[in-house]
């Protein structure tokens, strides 16, 4: 999508999703995954990536850092 190469903040959010309207409205759960070594190769944070819980029906929002290899 290319508003989010816009952004500041390279986080992905659900608006960047393909059909992102009826996602938001049928999905019960969306998780996205962001690299920040992804965007910044001298990132602090390389070998690391957030699970983001955009929408859980029912549920809170929250993101989760997990180790990630490439």
């Amino acid at each position: 999508n290319r508003a989010s190469e816009q952004r500041t903040d390279k986080r992905p959010m659900i608006s960047d999703l393909r059909e992102s309207g009826a996602v938001e409205q049928d999905a019960d759960l969306v998780i996205l995954l962001h690299r920040p070594d992804m965007h910044d190769p001298e990132s602090p944070r390389a070998g690391e990536a957030d699970l983001i819980v955009d929408k859980h029906r029912g549920g809170a929002r929250a993101s989760i850092t997990v180790a990630a290899q490439p």
